[in-house]
């Protein structure tokens, strides 16, 4: 709030060298990448991001500058290669949450590259907080952390931009293994949230919500198993209304739960969740998802009504 191939819904290597063939007019690439980017955000929030990467070639189509290596846009002025690097950044996030994350990796390159061309440091930030979450996801911590430091600049960053900054070096510190230093930032992140809304917000930043912050919170508590602070902030996370990428704090849930040894929690929520698993549009959802029910089929001492739940789950979950 990630770059396809041709079978993701490119129309050409990103990482390509195509001839941009910019249009008489570029500033008519404005509202063409401002519609592509509002198609695909709502498409994202309501649907998943899976079906939003089948949904990027056409997109893209009009759009062939995208695909073009970034030097080439330099002439095309601030405005069309802005709305190019809020584009990519869209894209970047899509493919990260369809599971796409080799590709994810290339086009946030791309939209730091476009946005340095343009001096569009907002759309920077966003893709490298978004680089920072994949990072830690693929297992590269320090690269997350490396990320997120980027992100600062010479002016004290908005409450919410700060926040989760903090959030993303939270998560990253908890995978190296730190155990104070996670609890002390998401602690930070909480405070700078507190701090409330403020001008200086760029107009992405109406996601980062009560609602996401109880999510990461509880998240960064179940990474340093301390299930009983966890499971009560994923709970109210994963109970709330949001876009649809949030169902990863279900899956968190459950996982918590797993790692608690709650077994008739566990079980209800796989009742609840296998119903609707087909559907789930993020494969970093259904891939968490995955994972714990494998744990849960072969863990001892789960009843056995909770192994065949589990079994039961898997088999419902997109291939």
């Amino acid at each position: 709030m990630t770059a396809p191939g041709r079978e993701a819904g490119a129309p050409a290597d990103p990482d390509g060298s195509a001839d941009p063939a910019a249009p008489a007019d570029p500033d008519g690439l404005v509202p063409l990448a401002a519609g592509a980017v509002a198609r695909l955000v709502a498409l994202d929030a309501g649907r998943g991001a899976t079906a939003a990467v089948a949904a990027v070639r056409e997109a893209l189509r009009p759009l062939p500058q995208l695909s073009a290596a970034p030097h080439t846009l330099r002439g095309l002025g601030p405005d069309p290669l802005a709305a190019l690097a809020e584009l990519a950044e869209v894209i970047g996030w899509i493919l990260f949450d369809a599971g796409r994350y080799r590709r994810a990796h290339r086009m946030n390159a791309r939209a730091l590259a476009l946005a340095a061309l343009c001096g569009d440091r907002w759309t920077a930030r966003l893709t490298l907080l978004n680089h920072s979450m994949l990072a830690t996801h693929t297992g590269h911590p320090r690269a997350a952390l490396d990320a997120a430091a980027r992100v600062a600049g010479p002016r004290p960053l908005p409450a919410r931009v700060a926040g989760l900054v903090l959030i993303r070096r939270a998560h990253a510190t908890a995978l190296l293994g730190a155990d104070r230093e996670p609890l002390r930032l998401i602690a930070r992140a909480q405070s700078r949230f507190l701090d409330g809304i403020s001008p200086r917000d760029p107009h992405w930043a109406w996601w980062i919500d009560q609602t996401e912050l109880l999510g990461h919170q509880g998240w960064v508590h179940a990474r340093l198993r301390r299930w009983d602070r966890a499971i009560p902030l994923l709970y109210e996370a994963a109970t709330a209304p949001g876009p649809s990428y949030r169902h990863l704090f279900t899956a968190e849930l459950l996982a918590a739960y797993a790692g608690a040894g709650a077994w008739r929690e566990a079980e209800e929520l796989i009742g609840r969740i296998a119903p609707r698993a087909a559907a789930i549009g993020s494969v970093r959802t259904t891939e968490t998802l995955a994972a714990t029910a494998a744990g849960l089929h072969h863990r001892r001492g789960a009843p056995a009504s909770l192994r065949d739940a589990a079994v039961h789950l898997r088999e419902s979950l997109p291939a």
